[in-house]
């Protein structure tokens, strides 16, 4: 077996699973999760038609590279949404399985482990693949820690220059889990200056880009950065986006990858010996999926009342609580130990969340997601809204 497959940490749900293991939480108050990232609004119905509708293309074997019509209505989707004056849906686009796959696969495809000692940069609090893509690779994650002094900005400065020229692959989310801060124009310009100068990629996971809470400002995205500072072709630069949080289908596993030309040429190689194409239906429920805005803002209107519902009850309990800029967490402190404050929670008021810590590392002597919890606002308004009054009257009595 390969060996790297011991570097991996259990995945944070299998910890809180083990965190809760035993534990009875009260009978009188019905059970409310709120720890895992998945959606539970409505999957639109035009989508489900369309999948049904479609069913006679399990006949056939997909292509890699997917359909034309899928590839023209994702670049299509980028130009509308990033303003984009151009993406080239053959070369500069291709569809995944959902990002999360696409994410993992990306390093395997980028890293040259025949290298000294090869690095992949995460930022940190993170999504656990990005670590688990780099030790399968045989690269050695060095991590970004994401702060609320800095408002959950990027210190690239917290990397010495020598761990900056063995980096092969930087990966960025924005908007951040958990924090839900988006990177500036700013950061942008500092990241391609660094990509430039060390030669690494960088992949960009904007999953949540369509979780902004201001129609007038929509968050900004990598491709559209790179446009802005004149960055043609998106050099060193690709962008995993999905359906699953804009379109309330992470059942379909429907993505894509878009950006420089030769790293996807390289990574749909990778891919057509990798064996992940597309279902057909997928991809025909995909195209409807992309071409439709109406049901993406009324998903955002949901997820804004929750947040502007919620937020103020918990305001002046936990610490760098925020209505985030993007997303569907709530990043905040918890004042105890996160793993006690999760248990003592679960237990008493029977809601679960995940302890801050399980999401990070320990990196430049702190572990930045040491004493915060991630609240995900992902049940019906009601749950969130009952959820939080419990967490209200858990901190009061503490």
């Amino acid at each position: 077996m390969n060996p790297n497959l011991n570097r991996l940490q259990l995945y944070p749900f299998q910890k809180l699973a083990q965190l809760l293991e035993g534990v009875t939480p009260r009978s009188d108050l019905t059970p409310i999760n709120l720890s895992i990232g998945e959606p539970k609004h409505a999957t639109p119905q035009f989508i489900q038609k369309t999948l049904a509708q479609n069913l006679e293309g399990l006949a056939n074997y997909p292509t890699t590279q997917g359909s034309p019509g899928l590839r023209e209505a994702i670049a299509a989707w980028l130009k509308r949404r990033f303003n984009l004056q151009h993406i080239n849906s053959d070369t500069e686009v291709l569809p995944v399985n959902g990002s999360r796959e696409a994410l993992f696969a990306i390093a395997q495809a980028v890293i040259d482990a025949s290298l000294p000692e090869p690095v992949v940069v995460c930022p940190n609090p993170f999504y656990q693949i990005y670590e688990g893509a780099a030790l399968l690779a045989c690269a050695v994650p060095h991590f970004l820690n994401i702060l609320p002094q800095n408002n959950f900005m990027l210190e690239f400065g917290q990397l010495d220059e020598s761990i900056w020229r063995r980096a092969q692959l930087v990966y960025v989310c924005s908007p951040g889990n958990p924090s839900g801060s988006v990177m500036t124009i700013n950061e942008w310009e500092e990241l391609f200056r660094l990509a430039d100068k060390h030669g690494f990629v960088i992949a960009s996971d904007e999953c949540y880009s369509e979780l902004y809470f201001d129609e007038r400002t929509p968050s900004l995205g990598g491709l559209e950065a790179a446009q802005r500072l004149g960055r043609s072709g998106y050099p060193r630069l690709i962008v995993f986006n999905s359906l699953s949080k804009r379109s309330n289908v992470p059942g379909m596993r429907s993505g894509f990858v878009a950006g420089e030309r030769t790293i996807i040429e390289k990574f749909h190689l990778y891919r057509t010996y990798h064996g992940c194409a597309m279902s057909p239906p997928v991809q025909a429920a995909s195209i409807a999926a992309w071409s439709d805005e109406a049901h993406v803002v009324k998903n955002r209107r949901t997820y804004r009342e929750k947040f502007i519902k919620i937020a103020p009850i918990l305001k002046n309990l936990m610490p760098h609580l925020e209505i985030p800029q993007g997303g569907f967490y709530l990043w905040a402190g918890t004042l105890i130990p996160d793993t006690e404050f999760a248990w003592l929670l679960y237990r008493d008021y029977n809601v679960t969340v995940l302890p801050g810590s399980y999401l990070a590392r320990e990196a430049h002597g702190i572990n930045p997601g040491l004493n915060f919890a991630r609240i995900a606002l992902v049940a019906p308004l009601a749950e969130c809204i009952e959820a939080a009054q419990r967490i209200a009257d858990f901190i009061e009595q503490l």
